[in-house]
């Protein structure tokens, strides 16, 4: 079996031992080792179960996750090739290690013990998780059954690999050189300058922002540039029809991938006694099936009259401006005709606020928000840790007493030529106790946070757009939660043994911030003069946070919609594809009809590749939470420090710092006092009173 390609980190990791050069491959057979080691001896007590346990999914999931980062960031031919080799023997071991009946067994004895109502609720909710995890594995199909289920988990690890795959190829696979800048008029130095800085690494060695030639790609901050600023209607359309059609085709086309990933999942939640994959993907959630269409309803029904106004708005206003296709706007020309709208309507320019959100001040000021909310210091830590491009920074977090308490890596910037597209938080490690390296202090965590933006042009550092900047707040409230755990349980701290639909919660949380007036004051300041936001352009960027708020309410949940009607009521094979279903659904939830030939399922990846099937209304439903929790700090005053930092604390204290060791709802009560409600994030986006008549 082959061992994974060496890729080139520089940098010493001096901190844990985690990190050694491993062959997934040997651990393979290492932890078979173990684990049949551990299924000899194994009895219904925390020290012969669980932490040996522990240990074995630990490195497994160390070592793998590693690898799959790699694979995210630094994609190569020859790192496929390696992973397509040995992730076979990784599957085959994560279900026999799933589907172990003396483990699973012991689990049931422990909860039938006498010991259980003693037990701590960590570990309690352990006992559960793993009960629980280990049916949906298949621990209690037997025989023909069971080798039929694993060779659908096999199959679908394949097919979400080729997916992935598919997409960043397809991606990348589409170049538009431009020669002539009248193509282009509208678009703004910075993407001008990317946009050179892109033909440059094709080879256009000679490429300038202000003379070209230019290469538009599908990259985000690519394709964005020209959706939002490009004049040229024909431009917009032809780079708008290829973004939505993105490995739809050809040798890379996800359609029929789809189809058997449907078809398999159907299929894997039929043996396991379930009526549709949606039901198997809840059965870990806070959410039932039932619940998650009804909040997906309630909340369309408040957006869907605020988002018809808004097409209205959009075609007024364009009319006016004299756009001859202002009484048939379609979808390349929503994005243009709404900056333009916003422009005029608020003063906003978002160009022109770019020189104000430069990554370094940026970053400054998010460390110090943290340090008043959360008691924390952050601090470089460059040269620590290896890292696999030179634009990674590493940071140390440490406690109010100066003690280190976790690590984290940053990747921000757009490198379409081996990273794909997105921005999202993982764990390199996770604190535990039972994996202490003296046995006495617990296990540091250590998290990466990975982003898409802009990179830097020339010798200008990276100068953000606003959507930027709170992707990366977004992105640091799900390291928070990992990062800030004291939740001593390896298999349920920091964001382990969270439910998938409340993981979003501290993530949306801290994108409120960027709205408040001193945090924002702190990160945005000029690069190279230094002077502050002026205060009417603050004005102006508040009261243009609800802009399109309907519109983009109904964009959410046209995803979670599709995904739902996906793994609920879809029959592959039958009358419907899934382009029809993608189509019923649009009617409901987009107020200009999707395209027939949009194929945008053919790159979502996170239902297809991503751990987000059957769940992507998590990110509504998350948000309810989020929003509520934002609103404490509202009850408690913004302006008053003192009660800002007691809410912070007692944020920290249950939201950070239970992890997986309790209940989402009872933490959230817990830090809230009540229940959650949706009022706040209603009222945050203006959706109210539509949303009290619906």
């Amino acid at each position: 079996m082959a061992s994974l390609p060496s890729v080139a980190l520089t940098g010493s990791l001096k901190f844990e031992p985690e990190f050694r050069k491993y062959s997934p491959s040997s651990l393979a057979s290492e932890k078979e080792n173990d684990l049949v080691e551990l299924e000899r001896t194994v009895e219904p007590a925390w020290s012969k179960l669980v932490e040996p346990l522990e240990k074995i999914v630990d490195r497994l999931q160390v070592v793998w996750g590693m690898v799959n980062h790699l694979k995210s960031v630094k994609d190569s031919p020859e790192l496929r090739s390696a992973i397509e080799e040995v992730q076979p023997e990784k599957v085959k071991f994560e279900l026999r290690l799933g589907q172990s009946k003396p483990i699973y067994n012991a689990f049931k004895a422990i909860r039938e013990s006498s010991d259980w109502e003693t037990m701590s609720n960590a570990r309690k909710r352990i006992v559960e998780a793993q009960i629980k995890e280990a049916v949906l594995n298949g621990v209690s199909l037997e025989d023909a059954e069971r080798e039929h289920f694993n060779k659908i988990q096999q199959e679908l690890e394949k097919l979400s690999q080729k997916f992935e795959e598919n997409v960043l190829d397809a991606t990348k696979k589409f170049e538009k050189l431009i020669t002539n800048k009248k193509e282009i008029d509208g678009l703004p130095a910075t993407a001008l300058g990317l946009a050179a800085q892109t033909a440059i690494s094709k080879g256009h060695e000679n490429a300038t922002a202000e003379n070209g030639p230019w290469v538009i790609t599908l990259d985000a901050p690519s394709f964005m540039s020209v959706m939002q600023h490009a004049r040229n209607r024909s431009l917009r359309e032809e780079i708008y029809r290829a973004y939505v059609t993105r490995a739809s085709s050809g040798d890379l086309d996800n359609t029929p991938i789809i189809d058997q990933i449907l078809t398999l999942r159907l299929e894997k939640a039929k043996i396991l006694g379930y009526r549709n994959y949606a039901e198997v993907s809840m059965a870990t959630k806070m959410a039932t099936v039932d619940k998650a269409v009804e909040l997906l309803e309630k909340l369309r029904s408040a957006s869907w009259d605020p988002a018809v106004q808004d097409m209205e708005d959009l075609k007024k206003f364009s009319k006016d401006q004299g756009a001859i296709e202002a009484n048939g706007l379609s979808h390349w020309d929503i994005n243009f005709w709404s900056e333009r709208l916003r422009e005029s309507k608020y003063d906003i320019n978002e160009e022109e606020l770019r020189p104000f959100f430069s990554l370094p001040k940026v970053m400054d000021g998010l460390f110090g928000l943290a340090k008043k909310l959360f008691e924390i210091e952050i601090e470089p830590a460059d040269g620590l840790a290896p890292v696999w491009n030179n634009d990674v920074r590493f940071y140390r977090v440490k406690d109010s007493s100066g003690n280190p308490i976790a690590y984290f890596y940053f990747d921000p910037y757009s490198r379409p030529s081996e990273k794909r597209g997105g921005a999202w938080m993982d764990e390199v490690i996770a604190r535990s106790r039972a994996l202490s390296r003296d046995g006495v202090s617990s296990r540091l965590p250590v998290a990466h946070m990975v982003c898409n933006q802009t990179p830097p042009v020339g010798d200008k550092p990276s100068l953000m757009t606003f959507r930027e900047v709170e992707t990366v707040f977004h992105e640091f409230g799900h390291a928070l939660q990992h990062m800030l755990t004291k939740q001593d349980e390896g298999l349920c701290s920091g964001i382990r043994g969270i439910e998938w639909d409340a993981v979003e919660l501290p993530s949306q949380f801290m994108e409120n911030w960027c709205y408040h007036r001193d945090t924002l004051m702190s990160i945005a300041k000029h690069y190279e003069a230094g002077e502050s936001l002026p205060e009417e352009v603050y004005k102006k960027l508040l009261a243009a946070r609800t802009f399109r708020a309907g519109s983009l309410s109904l964009r959410q949940i046209r995803f979670a919609s599709v995904d739902l009607e996906l793994h609920t009521k879809y029959i592959p094979g039958g009358s419907e594809t899934i382009y029809d279903v993608d189509q019923r659904v649009g009617k409901k939830t987009q107020v200009i009809p999707v395209l027939p030939e949009d194929r945008f399922l053919c790159s979502f990846s996170h239902i297809f590749a991503g751990g987000y099937a059957g769940g992507y209304y998590s990110y509504k439903w998350a948000e309810v939470l989020s929003a509520d929790a934002f609103s404490a700090f509202e009850d408690a005053g913004l302006e008053n420090d003192k009660a800002v930092k007691e809410t912070g604390h007692r944020f920290r204290e249950t939201i950070l710092a239970l992890g997986g060791g309790k209940s989402p709802l009872e933490v959230f009560i817990e830090f809230r006092g009540r229940e959650p409600s949706p009022e706040a994030l209603l009222r945050h986006n203006d959706l109210s009173p539509i949303a009290t008549s619906a």
